[in-house]
Formats: C-alpha cells, structure tokens, sequence
C-alpha cells in the first residue's frame, strides 16, 4: 500500500514547523484547544516557553506549608506544548486516532468493584 506523496510531503513539512514538545494533532483534536503560543497563568507563570524555572513558580517558593493543588489545572499544561503529548499512547490518540488499550489499570486477582466495607463476590467465592 502507497501512500500519497503529497501527503507525505505536507506531513514531514508540517512536522518540521512544529515545536519540539509538539505533535501533529489530527484537525478534531486542534479545534477549542487554545492558543499555540506561551501564555501567563493567573500565578505570573509563563507556560509553553520551556523555561520550568520561573521566580513565580510555586515550585521555586515550596514549603511544607504550600498545598499541592496550587498547580493542579490546565492552567498549567499547555494545550499544545506539553511533554506527554509524547508517550506512545497519546501520540496515536491524538496523531492517529488510536483509542487507548482498555483494561491497562486493572489488576488480574483484584475486585475494586465493589464499595468500600463490602466483600467482593471473588472474596466470597475464594473462602467456599
């Protein structure tokens, strides 16, 4: 099977624009994404420059007091330039279309399907 040389042509020249912490997103993966270029966060931090060490950070001013959830958010990932675009499984998600493996967090001889304080139907058919 042969590909398009066009194609072909368009893609390598379209990955050569891209950033090195980018991927080539399929078009319904672009749309309402966000902006391409860095942007400030509401903590003064620029995100999708590269430059992790930033005097805003709250990872430069850490102490046992600060809460860990000061850097949860998309505030700060970049919709675009973000170094797990490039694991294997989000590059063929978001390149290819590829759904992801289903069942790679389960465990073979574990039943977390149950509520907490109740037994397990594998439990109960162990102990007969």
């Amino acid at each position: 099977m042969s590909q398009d040389p066009k194609k072909s042509a368009k893609s390598a020249q379209d990955q050569s624009n891209l950033d090195p912490f980018e991927i080539d997103f399929l078009p319904q993966f672009e749309q309402g994404r966000g902006p391409r270029e860095a942007f400030v966060n509401e903590h003064g931090v620029v995100i999708g420059d590269h430059e992790y060490e930033s005097d805003n950070s709250p990872l430069e001013q850490w102490t046992a007091e600060t809460d860990p959830e000061v850097m949860a958010g998309d505030e700060w990932v970049h919709p675009y330039k973000d170094i797990g675009f490039q694991s294997a499984e989000n590059r063929d998600y978001f390149e290819k279309g590829i759904l992801p493996q289903s069942g790679i967090f389960t465990h073979p001889d574990k039943d977390v399907s149950f509520e907490p304080g109740e037994s397990s139907s594998t439990k109960k058919k162990d102990e007969a």
